[in-house]
C-alpha cells in the first residue's frame, strides 16, 4: 500500500506543480515579464514547490534528515540530470547575468548552508544544528534575492518594446483557479510522499538521510526535469536554466529556512560530503556556464555521468 500511496502523491506532486507552473507562468506573461524572469521566479518557485512541501511537512514530523536530504539531493540532481538532460537534447544558451549573478549566488548560499551546518567544528558544540536563527539568516538572503530579481524585473520592462497581453477577468480567473489547484495538488502530494517513504525506508533499514537524498529528491525534481526540457526543446534554453537555477536558490534560502525556523534541524554527519559535492557541481556549473556563454552537449553529458556515481557512491554509502 505504501508504494501505491508513493506512486500517486508522485503524480500529485507533478500535475500539481505542472499545473501552478502553466497557471502561474501565464499571469506573468500577463504582467510582461522576461522569459529569464519567469524561469527565475515564477517557474523555480512552482517546480521547487514540492521540495518546500514536502521538506517542511517531513520538519513538522520530525524527520529532519529527510529535510535535508531532500534539499541537497534535489540540488544534485537539478544540476546534473535537469541540466545535463537538458543539454544534450538542445545546447543550453546562457545569459551574462546569470554567470555573474545568479549562479555565484547559489555558490554563495550552498557555502552558508554549509557553515550553518558545521556546528561542532566552528563552535565546538555537541551537535550539528540548523536553528531557527540560521533558518531566519537564509530567509534574509532570499529577500536580498528577491529584491534582485524585482530590480531586474523592473528594468527590463521598462526596457522591452513588447506591450503585454490584455487579457480580460475571465483569462485571470481562469488561470488563477489553475494555479490554486496546482498548488493544492502540490500540498496532498507532499504528504502522501513524505508519509510513504518514510515506511518504505524504515521497512528496508534505510536512513531518513538517504530517503531524502534519492527516493523523495528524484520525486520532487520531476517538475524541474520536465519543465526544463519542455523549455528545451521549445527553444526556450532562458527559462530551462532560469528554472534549474532559480530552483536551487529557493531549495536552499526558502525552503531549508521555513523548515528550520517551524523546527531546528538536526544535521546527519553524512550529508557534508553531499553539501560539498553540491558545492563542487555548481562551481562545475560556472565553468561551463563560461565556455562560449553556453551548456554544450558533451558537458552535459558529464554531468548526467557525475550523478550515476554519486548515486551508487551514497547507495553503497548506506
Amino acid at each position: 500500500m505504501a508504494y501505491v500511496l508513493l506512486v500517486l502523491g508522485f503524480v500529485f506532486l507533478i500535475k500539481g506543480a505542472d499545473y501552478f507552473v502553466d497557471g502561474a507562468s501565464k499571469i506573468a506573461a500577463f504582467l510582461n515579464i522576461s522569459p529569464l524572469l519567469i524561469g527565475l521566479t515564477i517557474v523555480a518557485f512552482g517546480t521547487s514547490s514540492p521540495e518546500a512541501t514536502v521538506s517542511i511537512l517531513a520538519a513538522l514530523n520530525g524527520q529532519s534528515g529527510v529535510t535535508l536530504g531532500n534539499v541537497v539531493g534535489s540540488n544534485i540532481f537539478n544540476i546534473t540530470i535537469v541540466v545535463g538532460v537538458t543539454a544534450f537534447l538542445y545546447p543550453l544558451k546562457v545569459e551574462n547575468e546569470t554567470i555573474r549573478k545568479e549562479i555565484p549566488f547559489t555558490l554563495l548560499a550552498s557555502v552558508v548552508l554549509l557553515i550553518f551546518i558545521s556546528d561542532t567544528v566552528l563552535q565546538g558544540a555537541a551537535a550539528n544544528v540548523i536553528t531557527r536563527g540560521d533558518g531566519i539568516v537564509l530567509l534574509l538572503f532570499l529577500v536580498i534575492f528577491m529584491y534582485y530579481i524585482f530590480e531586474v524585473a523592473s528594468r527590463s520592462r521598462e526596457e522591452t518594446t513588447e506591450k503585454a497581453e490584455s487579457p480580460g477577468r475571465k483569462a485571470w480567473s481562469k488561470y488563477i483557479i489553475i494555479s490554486v489547484a496546482g498548488l493544492a495538488g502540490i500540498i496532498l502530494g507532499g504528504e502522501l510522499v513524505v508519509r510513504s517513504s518514510t515506511s518504505i525506508a524504515l521497512s528496508f533499514g534505510m536512513s531518513e538521510t538517504l530517503v531524502g537524498l534519492t527516493i523523495v529528491a528524484l520525486g520532487t525534481s520531476l517538475p524541474e526535469l520536465v519543465t526544463s526540457v519542455t523549455a528545451a526543446i521549445k527553444k526556450q534554453s532562458e527559462i530551462a536554466l532560469g528554472n534549474v537555477v532559480g530552483s536551487n536558490i529557493f531549495n536552499i534560502l526558502l525552503v531549508t529556512g521555513a523548515a528550520s525556523v517551524i523546527t531546528p534541524l538536526s544535521v546527519d554527519d553524512r550529508i557534508f560530503t553531499d553539501i560539498s559535492l553540491m558545492i563542487v557541481l555548481t562551481v562545475l556549473l560556472l565553468i561551463f556556464s563560461r565556455t562560449k556563454f553556453r551548456i554544450a552537449r558533451s558537458e552535459g553529458i558529464v554531468l548526467v555521468i557525475s550523478y550515476v556515481l554519486y548515486l551508487i557512491y551514497i547507495i553503497l554509502r548506506n
